[in-house]
């Protein structure tokens, strides 16, 4: 298991061998899905949710389902191939192994980690909810899928408790943020666990050079503007401790690593990591950047093709050695607990 890292100074690899054709080739092999025919909405030119339409800024094309596959293998990566923080599988008084009996993943879209988790957890069900039906044909038994809002009430009854409710990326998509960790708490088995896995939207790094790259700045506050002014917040990954904390979870852990973007870290392992990185922000551009800017702030479409070409070219240059903060929030429901704090 991967410790996190975030007091750590990453040292830079001064040799500068790590050229354009890594992220190109990582680029070209990234993993594409079919979906099924649906009453989908179209704008400037990507694909959106129908369910709940304009209530979720980002796409759901093949393009965005291929973002979201490399995406799940950098959180693997930042975390050693773990795809959990938690400490669900033991019992929390005697501390011996445990196997849950129901896990919830919300926002599952590819449903790559759900479906992992049923195979590493084969008499476990699985249980994953989106707005799009964007999951493989093909599943594990143990693991469903169903089309859901998460913003809405839970209809779960207290017999379908779960043991563990996994989140992860939902930065930007979820307008109330108390009330999902609310509802998850309510839907928890006493002693059970919630975990969010989500990045922050600010770059930052240990040498200052982040300060110069201001397209970046100005593009990563741009969208915390934007999608405050939507009404659903990126920038949430800091601030989830304390609202797991409030909703009255307790032994609350937040685990934190640093991604580099690009291959400029001297230790090889973030030097792996950072190539995958920067090609997972080089991506994550456009569908975070499109709806929000023309939508909200009011941008033509050119113009937003324009200035998102200038942000890219400024993360493609090996000037700047900027890295990202990814947080595993998690915390338990007291073993005595019943209702949710009020």
């Amino acid at each position: 298991m991967s410790q996190p890292n975030p007091n750590e100074s990453i040292q830079i690899d001064t040799s500068d061998d790590d050229s354009l054709v890594d992220t190109k080739t990582l680029i070209d092999s990234n993993l594409s899905f079919a979906s099924s025919v649906r009453d989908y909405c179209y704008e400037n030119g990507r694909r959106y949710h129908a369910y709940r339409h304009g209530q979720y800024p980002f796409p759901n094309d093949e393009e965005e389902q291929a973002r979201l596959a490399l995406m799940h293998h950098l959180f693997k990566m930042l975390s050693g191939g773990d795809l959990f923080r938690a400490p669900f599988t033991r019992n929390t008084l005697t501390q011996s192994p445990q196997i849950p009996s129901r896990i919830l993943d919300i926002g599952t879209g590819t449903a790559e980690w759900a479906t992992e988790m049923a195979e590493d957890f084969p008499t476990t069900t699985i249980l994953g909810t989106d707005l799009s039906p964007i999951q493989p044909a093909w599943a594990p038994p143990n693991c469903r899928f169903f089309i859901d809002d998460a913003e809405s009430d839970w209809t779960f009854s207290p017999s379908e408790a779960f043991d563990y409710i996994h989140v992860r990326s939902l930065g930007g998509g979820i307008a109330d943020w108390p009330r999902l960790l609310r509802q998850a708490y309510t839907h928890l088995k006493p002693g059970g666990w919630f975990e969010a896995q989500e990045f922050e939207t600010f770059v930052l790094s240990d040498d200052g050079t982040h300060a110069r790259a201001t397209r970046v700045l100005n593009w990563q506050d741009q969208l915390n503007h934007a999608s405050n002014k939507f009404g659903k917040p990126m920038n949430v990954a800091p601030r989830l401790s304390g609202w797991l904390e409030d909703a009255g979870f307790v032994n609350v852990a937040d685990d934190i690593y640093k991604c580099p973007v690009g291959g400029w870290a001297k230790n090889r392992r973030l030097k792996e990591i950072g190539r995958v990185g920067k090609v997972t922000i080089l991506e994550v551009v456009e569908p975070y950047t499109l709806a929000l800017f023309t939508r909200v702030l009011g941008f033509s479409y050119q113009d937003a093709l324009e200035y998102m070409e200038k942000v890219r070219a400024e993360l493609m240059s090996n000037k700047f050695h900027l890295y990202v903060l990814f947080h595993f929030v998690y915390g338990q429901k007291p073993l005595d607990a019943h209702n949710p704090p009020s």
